[in-house]
């Protein structure tokens, strides 16, 4: 019996993730001016979702991501330029909530990660195609 209300209990997290909150204003709603909205679509879209990691804010359904395109659209609505919205957002979330991090020590594997295998493929192909010309 009990393990049935553990696995009940288990079942019934994921409905309790979402709040019963009202999305903000600007979450669902586009910006009236077609110049700003497309300045906001386009940061965005480089703005990573906290919570799905795989989409950009523009893309996900989560209410974090719904939080943060509203962000998004009252700052360019209230004039503050893209860059200046996504240093914003990097002081408050850290470098991950961009697709393009920034090259610095905590960074540098992820720059250096695909170069590094990239010569040790061309090396491994290199001997494998040099053993076949024997």
């Amino acid at each position: 019996m009990r393990h049935l209300l553990v696995l009940a209990l288990l079942f019934a997290v994921p409905a309790f993730a979402q709040s019963k909150l009202p999305p903000p204003d600007l979450a669902y709603t586009q910006l009236p001016d077609p110049e700003q909205e497309a300045r906001a679509k386009a940061l965005m879209e480089t703005l990573r979702c906290l919570v799905c990691q795989g989409q950009s804010i523009a893309d996900s359904d989560a209410e974090m991501a719904g939080d943060m395109r509203a962000l998004v659209r009252q700052r360019v609505q209230k004039g503050e330029s893209p860059d200046q919205i996504r240093k914003w957002l990097v002081q408050r979330y850290g470098d991950y909530v961009t697709y393009d991090p920034p090259l610095s020590w905590v960074t540098a594997p992820l720059w250096i990660a695909p170069l590094v295998l990239l010569l040790v493929g061309i090396l491994v192909a290199r001997r494998v195609f040099a053993r076949r010309r024997r």
